[in-house]
């Protein structure tokens, strides 16, 4: 015999409604994931039977649950608080582009020793990376440069 779960849905939507959600909500995966939860408990599912059917662990389905209860709809909508904020304020950002714009062969390591050096902020490599691409930068392998090779060696070549 089972027992009565100790949580009752809240009913916010019609069963109609919800499926048109789940329909409409196709590209996010997390909210998606979520509506389905509560589709199963519409259709009587306890958490744990919902849960497994979903692969996801009991104590989640209960907070989705509790979320669902709370809010409604918009309490399934994933919480990101944000992260931490830069060390790099905008502007210095900004000057780091300018800068960075005066020659395009910088390596990580170089730009993230000029960070370090003209703004006293210090960064791993990976970071440095993320913080290029922020920028629009993209990466490529250098071409490499022959140092015996003449400034002028196009009006060379043209000349032969």
């Amino acid at each position: 015999m089972s027992r009565t779960p100790s949580l009752q849905v809240k009913k916010w939507i019609t069963r109609e409604e919800l499926k048109k959600l789940i329909r409409k909500k196709e590209k996010d995966v997390r909210v998606l994931n979520r509506l389905y939860f509560m589709n199963y408990l519409y259709d009587e599912c306890s958490v744990p039977e919902a849960s497994e059917k979903l692969g996801i662990t009991k104590q989640a389905g209960y907070i989705w649950l509790e979320r669902w209860n709370e809010d409604g709809y918009e309490g399934l909508k994933p919480r990101f608080a944000g992260g931490r904020p830069s060390k790099l304020t905008d502007q210095e950002k900004s000057q780091l582009k300018e800068i960075l714009k005066e020659r395009n062969d910088w390596t990580t390591r170089e730009v993230r020793n000029l960070i370090q050096d003209k703004f006293g902020v210090e960064y791993s490599l990976k970071r440095v990376g993320i913080i290029l691409r922020d920028l629009g930068m993209k990466f490529s392998k250098p071409y490499s440069h022959d140092y015996r090779r003449p400034a002028d060696a196009e009006n060379q070549l043209k000349k032969t």
